[in-house]
């Protein structure tokens, strides 16, 4: 089975020395009203040969436009105005575009963030790769199918599920995402622009496509950018992190360092945004069976205010014009259309399984249950 191939143009490099060098590159869109918008301000870093850089940052940070400038992917309206990039020894931004189709995909590979619109639904998609290798390659047709099925087999999608003979919509958005990764290192370009490679998939297959992404980087030592606004991704992933504010990369750093010792305070904030698993103890008990015991007390001590005795003995329900309660209590209540509990003190006007609490702090927030 023959290979995808090794590129053309790869020179042998010094270790430790940069592959990827970014200097003060500027990209701006063009509005309708002709007003100039910054997306990138001076962006600057450096990447070396198996090496991960995770750009983390808010949506509508500018890093998507970023990762498609080493491409010069960049949308209508927007244009790099300033900087420089260089892959190898090779100054990317004086390029013409003829010139950058011997570049994409043979040199630099992308992952899109959405399948669904990066994928040709009316292509098989073993066709969408292979058209990428007889791009790069002087190979016949049927070397060229043996190794889009070569790659389709390195990201786990081995033809024996049938995926080069499927179309896009025959696949699972996981599927998908593998697919084009297959695309993307097809001819075994040095770097490798990941934007949001495991955005809208569940946690399990994340997992994988993360793992896959670490593995095709220490095999095939990959220069890798990865592109994500959640951190999982990037801890996951990254040997370092830039962090990406309204254009500007604020803070990079080793990944480790960077998250336990943040300086920039919007690297601060970022981490604190986010979420942290709680865990809770189990509540005791069963639920009861009896419908004239509330559902929550037995099970949920410790949620009870110091007056929910009354509740307990039925006094706050005994009479049928109703009893005082104040916030904090349980209340019982027949009507179903009585909230049960007036702002600050409340009346139970009947006996009934519907029930209110009322949060001591603020009278006017209240659960059902």
């Amino acid at each position: 089975m023959p290979s995808p191939g090794t590129s053309p143009h790869t020179p042998k490099r010094a270790s430790g020395e940069a592959l990827v060098c970014v200097r003060d590159l500027t990209v701006h869109y063009l509005s309708e009203g002709g007003r100039r918008l910054v997306a990138v301000d001076q962006a600057h870093f450096d990447l070396r040969a198996g090496e991960v850089l995770g750009v983390l940052g808010e949506s509508g940070a500018g890093k998507s436009t970023l990762g498609l400038a080493l491409l010069s992917l960049l949308p209508a309206g927007a244009r790099i105005v300033s900087g420089s990039i260089r892959l190898g020894d090779t100054e990317l931004t004086g390029l013409t575009e003829r010139s950058w189709r011997k570049w994409r995909g043979a040199e630099i590979g992308f992952i899109f963030q959405e399948p669904g619109l990066a994928l040709n639904p009316v292509l098989r998609v073993g066709t969408q790769i292979e058209e990428v290798i007889r791009a790069h390659r002087p190979w016949s047709r049927s070397r060229c199918r043996a190794a889009a099925e070569a790659a389709l087999d390195e990201v786990g999608l081995g033809d024996e599920a049938g995926a080069s003979r499927a179309y896009p919509h025959e696949l699972s958005g996981g599927q998908q995402k593998r697919v084009l990764i297959a695309q993307a290192i097809a001819c075994r370009p040095r770097l490798l622009v990941a934007d949001e490679p495991v955005s809208a998939l569940d946690a399990v297959t994340r997992a994988g496509i993360l793992a896959l992404l670490a593995e095709l980087k220490q095999r095939l030592g990959l220069a890798m950018l990865l592109i994500a606004h959640e951190l999982a991704s990037v801890t996951a992933l990254a040997d370092r992190v830039a962090v990406m504010y309204a254009g500007r990369l604020v803070e990079e750093g080793p990944t480790g360092a960077l998250l336990t010792e943040p300086l920039h305070p919007y690297t601060r904030g970022l981490l604190a945004a986010q979420p942290r698993p709680r865990t809770s103890p189990p509540c005791p008990g069963v639920v009861p069976s009896s419908p004239a015991v509330p559902r929550v007390w037995r099970r949920a001590p410790a949620v009870l205010p110091a007056r929910s005795s009354r509740l307990r003995r039925g006094a706050c329900a005994a009479s049928s014009t109703g009893a005082e309660c104040r916030p904090g209590d349980f209340v019982l209540d027949t009507s179903a259309s009585a909230t049960g509990v007036a702002p600050s003190y409340g009346v139970a006007s009947r006996s009934t399984l519907s029930k209110t609490w009322i949060s001591p702090s603020n009278p006017e927030r209240r659960w059902r249950w």
